[in-house]
């Protein structure tokens, strides 16, 4: 494909677009070659050849451009010619452009003035269907829009016969790519290329293995992806024989329903093996076993009778680590099966007699003066985002020549319960993070900024129990109004204090019976211009807003109503809220297309035609039980108005009963009676008279 020229355009429909291509030799200098070259991979150099047509677009007079197929890697989509008249009413163009597979559109707004009785609509169009790029009412001049696959749908629609609005697009192709790989947790990942035939190439770390695919492909496709999900970094099998180590993990075997063994109990055996004259330092990074069933020893040899340095029977967790003896060490792990030991990790760095050994930091990182640690280096250590230097020293040195080793142990980065938080941005993490925290948790972080900046939490993840709380008050104490309480899971949010200072505030069930574990949350914070409004909202369209406030501040009210013949469709009144969010989406107006219901006739019955609902066109026929007849008409039917509801054509008639209409015998002798006596009285006035 990457070779091959396609023609710049197609007609749909004969007399409706021209296209051609311009041929002259002016012209054929505008043909422009770009070269895209993807980084090396393995001294080969791939390069992918486009080449840019230019698209002339004739107008025809009298003639309407409309419904065409564009496939050139450039060109230009106009509005019809404003002064055309069109018989049709309203007026649909659509132009689809299709470019190679693995590229994508871009399309430029050279110029939009539509009216509103327009719309000018943008769609990507791809293996889910249509997805919405851009409309009218937020194109602007210049403004650019991508799709992400290699199709676009254009969209106009006008209800005028004469006098259209003008837009005019440009679009080219541009290289579409995959989204970049995320490194599995305890791995990473080397990417060549994202786009097409690029490869990503994922590993883990000592102590994990790879399951699944090592190497992914992007594939050049409507919307490139790769050609397999990330894979996972697992613990390796339990123990094993490690050769010329010189920095590693040993990590947590896996599920009995996973491991070789097939017994009750558990048991691994390591053996590290470093050069000749080498010795290893093993730092306890995570250690957490059964006080009954789980035992680990590490030996300072290369078999299980060497002497022990460490028996988790009898001693503490070594704060600074433990040294080996020899260029060899032997761990040795027992546990239950039915108590797979919840965490075990432990550090391994090999070093000679004459350096000390390579410090770590879990949660953070260090500067060196020289990255070989001979005697005399200072190591300088600092924290990741979100975490606290807890215990041990912020500056170690490597010190005695007859063994040289670091006078003070690194210290550990932990995420604490609560601090105060005086830095224009930052990160606050659940305690204990990465590890679930604990039951019985009462934290308090409180973030002071400048008076005149706002505060914007970002809360990245929310995953906490439903008996746990995190609560977030606008001030720095509890008294201050409460911006949101949280508890379970969230996607992704942003909240907005109206001050400079917030208080945040978690609390864990200390009385929870179904205790799980739980990840816990991860904040970014940072300060923000004043903003004290929810963002403005656009004009409902065949209807009207009216607001409680000059401007959308905190509180303020928009109640929504919709012009006779509309029904309201969603919530008719939203609020401004303390986040500075609207309380629902703006509701739309819809043109009402049925009558209401007429209402059943009493002692009759109706028939409804067509029978679902009372939509324009229908005809409800009326008819009355036996000893009834109809008083009003048979049939009425509904009618469309151009302003307002549709309404019936008459009224509801009436069933009475049919002897209303007949006077019976002695009525009649009645009314010749009474009749008889009025004459009698009116000749004896005139006798009188």
């Amino acid at each position: 494909q990457l070779g091959h020229t396609e023609p710049a355009a197609t007609v749909m429909s004969p007399g409706v677009l021209t296209t051609a291509l311009t041929s002259s030799p002016a012209a054929s200098q505008s043909f422009t070659d770009k070269t895209v070259t993807s980084p090396p991979t393995e001294e080969e150099t791939t390069t992918t050849l486009i080449t840019t047509t230019t698209i002339t677009t004739v107008h025809m007079p009298g003639n309407l451009q409309c419904n065409a197929s564009l496939s050139g890697t450039e060109g230009i989509v106009e509005s019809p010619d404003p002064l055309s008249s069109s018989p049709f009413s309203p007026l649909e163009c659509t132009y689809s452009i299709t470019v190679y597979l693995g590229y994508g559109v871009e399309i430029q707004v050279k110029k939009a003035n539509l009216s509103k009785d327009e719309s000018l609509t943008i769609y990507g169009y791809g293996g889910t269907g249509l997805e919405l790029l851009a409309n009218e009412t937020l194109m602007s001049e210049g403004q650019v829009i991508r799709s992400s696959t290699n199709q676009v749908q254009i969209h106009y629609r006008s209800l005028r016969q004469t006098n259209h609005g003008m837009f005019s697009l440009h679009y080219q192709a541009f290289l579409l790519s995959c989204s970049f790989p995320h490194s599995p947790e305890g791995g990473g990942v080397t990417v060549t290329d994202i786009h097409p035939g690029g490869q990503a190439h994922f590993h883990c770390d000592p102590g994990f293995q790879v399951r699944g695919h090592e190497v992914a492909t992007c594939l050049n496709m409507t919307r490139p992806r790769w050609s397999s999900t990330e894979p996972q970094c697992v613990a390796v099998s339990c123990g094993g024989w490690i050769r010329n180590a010189t920095v590693g993990r040993i990590l947590s075997p896996p599920p009995p329903s996973v491991s070789n063994h097939s017994n009750g109990n558990l048991s691994c055996h390591w053996l590290l093996e470093a050069k000749e004259g080498h010795r290893f330092h093993l730092h306890f990074e995570r250690v957490a076993l059964d006080e009954d069933d789980d035992k680990l020893i590490v030996r300072s040899g290369n078999n299980s009778i060497a002497p022990p340095l460490f028996d988790s029977d009898l001693d503490d967790i070594p704060e600074r680590g433990t040294v080996s003896e020899s260029s060899t060490l032997y761990l040795e792990l027992t546990a239950d099966s039915s108590s797979i030991p919840l965490l075990l990790s432990l550090r391994y760095e090999a070093f000679d007699g004459e350096h000390c050994y390579e410090p770590y930091l879990h949660h953070g990182n260090f500067s060196s003066s020289d990255i070989t640690f001979p005697l005399g280096t200072i190591v300088t250590f600092s924290c990741s985002p979100g975490f606290v230097m807890d215990q041990g020293s912020g500056v170690i040195e490597c010190v005695d020549s007859s063994d040289p080793h670091w006078n003070e142990s690194e210290p550990v980065c932990k995420a604490l319960c609560g601090g105060e938080l005086t830095d224009t941005s930052g990160t606050i993490l659940s305690p204990d993070w990465p590890q679930s925290y604990s039951k019985g948790q009462d934290c308090v972080w409180q973030i002071h900024g400048n008076e005149e900046k706002r505060i914007e939490l970002d809360i990245q993840i929310l995953n906490i129990r439903h008996n746990d709380l995190l609560t977030i008050f606008d001030g720095l104490d509890f008294l201050s109004h409460v911006i949101g309480q949280y508890l379970g899971s969230r996607e992704r949010f942003q909240v907005v204090s109206s001050g400079s200072e917030v208080t945040i505030q978690f609390q864990s069930d200390p009385d929870d019976s179904s205790f799980i574990l739980s990840q816990g949350f991860l904040i970014h914070y940072r300060e923000v211009e004043p903003n004290d409004t929810c963002p403005a909202l656009p004009q409902i369209e065949y209807g009207w807003i009216s607001s409680s406030h000059t401007s959308p501040v905190r509180g303020s009210v928009l109640t929504y109503q919709c012009q006779p013949g509309y029904d309201i469709s969603g919530s008719d009144i939203i609020t401004c809220q303390w986040d500075l969010s609207w309380s629902n989406s703006p509701p739309t107006c819809i043109k009402v297309q049925q009558c209401p219901d007429p209402g059943e006739v009493v002692n009759g019955a109706r028939s409804v035609r067509p029978e679902s609902g009372f939509a324009v066109g229908t005809v409800v026929r009326f008819s009355c039980n036996q000893g009834y007849q109809l008083e009003g008409p048979g049939q009425i039917s509904c009618h469309g108005r151009d302003t307002g509801t549709p309404k019936w054509s008459d009224r509801s008639p009436k069933c009475v009963s049919s002897q209303s209409f007949e006077p019976s015998h002695q009525m009649l002798i009645l009314c010749i009676m009474v009749g008889l006596f009025l004459a009698s009285i009116f000749t004896n006035c005139q006798s009188v008279r």
